[in-house]
């Protein structure tokens, strides 16, 4: 199969390097574009696939074509393309906030077939979270191969499009969540003496170490939580002010507010 790419930044090369480093894709099944020569220049000698002249070209081109494109021109890159791609064409946007409709509705090609996917940040190291869902017209084998490409950088998940909001909330800005409480721990470390570089590797691992037993054991938060806080110790003092600061909460309205920000993106 034919990759079209319309768009070759970072989110873009993430998806190149893990389709590329998986195997299931070889250079020359690739072909992007972008507007800027010397990023289609460097792209193109990183990872030795084609690049088109134009955008057009690129959709010419392939069966799947993967818009990784900003929300704001992600409309003038499907009038560029929409007259080019083949009946059949694969449509998958990586636009935060554009629905299908939306997306069915700028290219204006009932023969096309369209996916929405919503990567986050850590795709960039090979650690993304995307989720995923499709137009009825979307075959279950379509739909197993976008998923197949979306997880060569990370995980992802099939949802109903009804929950894309919910997506952006949890995984999409989640890692700027992360990343503030990373900030603070090493604040903290720092007031107590630490060097700040090394108090980063400390938050950061933490964090890391953290995720990877939420996802490898199995085991609710809660309780690996309980775990961690013995009886008198020094865990639960600071959980008992997390918890008297509002932590959860916070958490959870600063969710509420992001997810109807995404919503109201899509009018």
């Amino acid at each position: 199969m034919r990759i079209g790419i319309i768009g070759l930044g970072n989110m873009a090369a993430a998806m190149i390097g893990g389709m590329l480093g998986k195997g299931l894709v070889k250079p020359q099944d690739i072909i992007g574009s972008c507007r800027t020569v010397a990023t289609a220049e460097k792209v193109k000698a990183r990872f030795q696939i084609s690049v088109a002249e134009s955008n057009a070209k690129a959709a010419e081109a392939a069966q799947l074509l993967i818009l990784a494109v900003k929300p704001g021109v992600i409309f003038q890159a499907a009038r560029e393309i929409r007259e080019a791609a083949a009946p059949g064409t694969l449509v998958v946007s990586v636009a935060a906030g554009i629905s299908l409709s939306r997306l069915k509705e700028a290219f204006g090609r009932p023969d096309l077939k369209y996916v929405r996917c919503m990567p986050n940040m850590p795709a960039l190291v090979m650690e993304g979270c995307t989720g995923i869902c499709a137009g009825e017209e979307v075959t279950e084998e379509e739909l197993g191969r976008v998923t197949e490409l979306m997880e060569s950088f990370g995980k992802a998940y099939v949802v109903p499009e009804r929950l894309m909001d919910v997506v952006v909330s949890v995984s999409g800005s989640a890692p700027a969540y992360v990343f503030m409480l990373i900030e603070a721990m090493a604040d903290g470390a720092v007031a107590g003496g630490m060097p700040r570089k090394q108090a980063y590797e400390f938050a950061a691992q933490a964090v890391l170490g953290s995720a990877r037993m939420v996802l490898d054991t199995g085991i609710h938060p809660g309780e690996l939580k309980d775990m961690v806080c013995s009886p008198g110790g020094t865990t639960i003092q600071a959980v008992k002010v997390l918890e008297e600061k509002g932590l959860r909460a916070a958490v959870m309205s600063a969710m509420e507010v992001c997810r109807k920000a995404s919503e109201e993106l899509q009018g």
